[in-house]
C-alpha cells in the first residue's frame, strides 16, 4: 500500500507540474492583460502535434521538442499580433466568444493537416526503462524527467519574475497595468513576449506528455478547464499561486482516481466503484476550488494589487 501511495504521489507531482506549465502563462495573461484566453489549450494541442511531427521528421526527440517549442512560440506571437490584440479592450464576453472561435478553427485546422486519427511518438530510448529510486521501488525514468523539467521551469520562472527587470515589469503590470504604462513600460511588447512565453510552455507540456497521452484533436479543452481551476485556486496573476494550485490539483486528481475506487468498492461493488471513483475524484477538485474561494476569494496567493 505504501508503494502504491508513493507511486501515485509521484504521478500527481508529475501531472501537477505539467498543469503548472499551462497555468503559468495563462495566469500572467489573465492577470496582466485582464484577458480571458480560451485558446490557450489550443496552443497546447498545436505544440504536441508540432513536437510529434518534428520528432518523426528529425529523428530525435530532443530536436523535435526544441523545434516544436520554437514553432509554437511563433504561432502564439502570430495569434497575439493578428487576432488577440484586437480583443484587449473588449469586454470579457467578447474575449470568451473570440477565443472560443479560435478553439474551433484550431481544431479544424489540425484535423485538416494531421487528420482525425491520434498521432503517437515515443520517448527517448534511453529513458524508456524504470529507475530504482529506493531499494525495491522502481519508477519510469521518463516520468522522472518530466518531474525534473517541471521543477527546473518553476525555478526559472520564479527567478525571472522575482529577480529580473523583466519580472519587475511583469509584476508591475499584474498589480497596476495603467501605472506600469505611465512609468514607461512598453505594454505591447510585454504582451507579445508573455504570449510567446505562454505558448512555449504549452508546447513544452504537450511535447513532454505526448509520449504518455494520445495526441489528438480537442486535447486542449479538458486540460484548459483544469488550468483555469489552478489559477482560481492559486490566485490570478501569481506564479507562486499557479505552482501551489497545480500541485494541489494534480495530487488530488491522481490520488483520488487511485484510492477512491477501492474505498467505494466495499459500499457500491467493484463495477459501480470503477465508474463512480473517477467521477468522485474529479468532483474533489471543484470542492477544493469552492472551499478556497469561500475562505480566500482572491485565491491562495493573489498578485499584490
Amino acid at each position: 500500500m505504501s508503494a502504491l501511495l508513493f507511486e501515485q504521489a509521484l504521478n500527481g507531482l508529475q501531472f501537477g507540474l505539467m498543469l503548472f506549465l499551462l497555468a503559468a502563462g495563462l495566469t500572467l495573461v489573465f492577470g496582466i492583460m485582464d484577458m480571458i484566453n480560451l485558446s490557450h489549450g489550443s496552443l497546447y494541442m498545436i505544440g504536441a502535434y508540432c513536437v510529434a511531427t518534428l520528432t518523426e521528421y528529425l529523428g530525435s526527440f530532443w530536436l523535435g521538442l526544441a523545434s516544436g517549442i520554437l514553432v509554437t512560440a511563433c504561432v502564439g506571437v502570430a495569434l497575439e499580433f493578428t487576432v488577440l490584440r484586437r480583443l484587449y479592450k473588449r469586454d470579457h464576453l467578447s474575449q470568451v466568444l473570440g477565443t472560443f472561435a479560435i478553439i474551433l478553427m484550431a481544431n479544424e485546422a489540425v484535423r485538416m493537416i494531421w487528420g482525425p486519427q491520434p498521432v503517437s511518438f515515443s520517448a527517448p530510448a534511453a529513458l524508456s526503462g524504470p529507475i530504482e529510486i529506493v531499494p525495491g521501488f522502481h519508477y519510469p525514468a521518463y516520468r522522472l524527467l518530466i518531474v525534473a523539467v517541471g521543477c527546473a521551469v518553476a525555478l526559472a520562472l520564479y527567478l525571472l519574475v522575482a529577480r529580473t527587470r523583466i519580472g519587475m515589469k511583469v509584476r508591475a503590470g499584474a498589480s497596476d497595468r495603467e501605472m506600469a504604462t505611465a512609468m514607461g513600460t512598453r505594454v505591447s511588447w510585454l504582451f507579445t513576449g508573455l504570449f510567446a512565453c505562454g505558448a512555449a510552455l504549452c508546447a513544452l507540456a504537450g511535447g513532454l506528455l505526448g509520449p504518455l497521452l494520445a495526441v489528438q484533436v480537442g486535447m486542449g479543452e479538458s486540460i484548459l478547464i483544469l488550468a483555469f481551476v489552478v489559477i482560481v485556486i492559486g490566485g490570478i496573476g501569481s506564479i507562486r499561486g499557479a505552482l501551489v494550485g497545480a500541485l494541489l490539483v494534480g495530487m488530488i486528481d491522481t490520488l483520488g482516481r487511485a484510492l477512491i475506487p477501492s474505498l467505494f468498492s466495499g459500499l457500491l461493488g467493484p463495477s459501480l466503484a470503477a465508474s463512480a471513483g473517477p467521477a468522485a475524484a474529479s468532483i474533489l477538485i471543484y470542492v477544493l476550488m469552492a472551499a478556497v474561494l469561500f475562505w480566500k476569494p482572491r485565491g491562495l496567493f493573489p498578485a499584490v494589487g
